[in-house]
């Protein structure tokens, strides 16, 4: 069988091993070709020689021009596909301003492929952090009930969180189908206890607002002698350094960046005693339960899956409200705290068994074969 995807997430074709990439590895096994339209990477294009073959079958397809050209490129592009290839479902990932839904839609209509739209999370849900997010939330909650949805032959959520709020907005309990999205590699995922312990706080995120980093610097200001790893990059990133150095903390804390590997993020994770997650709206995280997994005992913000996997009486990792406040208390309550870390640290590793990258992954793959229809050109 042949999938189409259709995603917005551009890091493969920037030469980034991401959480796409190790998705796609995995999912490749269950397709005879996978082909993935996406919009245009920053930069130039890479050469249609490094676009196609990933895995053997794995084939992308970038937009030669801007956002505003997407959903008729997916159309164009799409129906060019599935007439040389015949694929027998697509699969659409759903996010603010919608170009990919409505583009699927448009394709949809001309091929008949039956697709699957996916609601990872929800921009500004539970709650929103910048104007652009609150936007965000609002077009979601027009589109996905009344457009986003009545093409699909199934929405995708990957938490309770989200799957309760597409039904307050009236998306039918049939269309609904909740397929996690924590593909954790156990093999990789193995705690190194020879790591040292550089760091007390260590931190994992794109650089963007919702992702809170600025109100763990505040929370950090005010527990002295605190030191902080920020893994990751993004537009934020100087703007949260300036407020490092506006906070007199700037020795305390290192930037380090995007890491090319999966291994060197695993590897930096646990070279600090504690993970803090503060976002105000995610879909998983997946870096969370990776920090789980790996042992970490961790302080996070109750969205995505956290609140069913992370309870007090389980001592698997404290919840914060994400305030400076609170946040200082949780993180002293915690660093002061050796065997309660211990603690933390079996548990979270034991709390994140459910999540197995083969067997989820295999899930997601069968899910979409239940919707899938063979291209007219195939039928008897």
């Amino acid at each position: 069988m042949r999938l189409l995807m259709i995603s917005g997430d551009r890091s493969i074709l920037q030469g980034k091993k991401g959480a796409f990439f190790y998705t796609l590895e995995e999912l490749s096994k269950h397709w005879e070709r996978i082909d993935v339209i996406t919009p245009p990477p920053p930069g130039p294009l890479p050469p249609a020689g490094e676009r196609g073959g990933l895995f053997g079958n794995v084939f992308f397809h970038p937009s030669p021009r801007g956002l505003w050209y997407q959903p008729w490129w997916i159309l164009i592009k799409g129906d060019e596909l599935i007439k040389e290839h015949h694929h027998d479902v697509m699969t659409v990932h759903e996010f603010p301003p919608f170009y990919n839904g409505l583009g699927a839609r448009w394709l949809h209509a001309a091929a008949k492929v039956p697709y699957m739209t996916e609601v990872h999370h929800v921009v500004g849900h539970p709650h929103v952090g910048s104007f652009q997010e609150w936007i965000g939330y609002w077009m979601s909650r027009v589109w996905l009930p009344r457009w986003g949805s009545s093409m699909a032959a199934r929405v995708r959520v990957v938490s309770e969180e989200v799957g309760d709020l597409l039904r307050e907005w009236n998306i039918p309990e049939e269309l609904l189908c909740d397929l996690p999205s924590l593909y954790l590699d156990r093999p990789l995922l193995a705690p190194d206890p020879s790591i040292v312990k550089s760091y007390d706080l260590v931190f994992c995120a794109r650089l963007v607002a919702n992702k809170g980093l600025i109100e763990v610097l505040r929370a950090v200001a005010h527990v002295p002698d605190v030191k902080l790893l920020v893994i990751g990059d993004g537009p934020q990133r100087a703007k949260c350094e300036r407020r490092a150095a506006s906070l007199g903390i700037a020795n305390r804390v290192t930037f380090a960046g995007w890491l090319p590997e999966n291994t060197d993020v695993y590897r930096a994770i646990q070279s600090g005693k504690i993970f803090v997650m503060n976002s105000k709206s995610e879909g998983g995280p997946r870096v969370l339960f990776e920090a789980m997994a790996l042992g970490m005992p961790v302080i996070t913000t109750s969205v995505g899956l956290v609140s069913t996997v992370i309870k007090p009486y389980l001592h698997n990792g404290l919840l914060t409200t994400g305030t400076p406040a609170d946040l200082q208390k949780k993180i002293k309550s915690l660093l002061y705290d050796e065997k309660l870390r211990a603690q933390f640290s079996v548990n979270a590793r034991e709390s994140t068994m459910p999540f197995e990258r083969v067997a989820m992954i295999k899930q997601y793959a069968e899910a979409l074969k239940t919707i899938a229809t063979p291209h007219p050109s195939l039928r008897s």
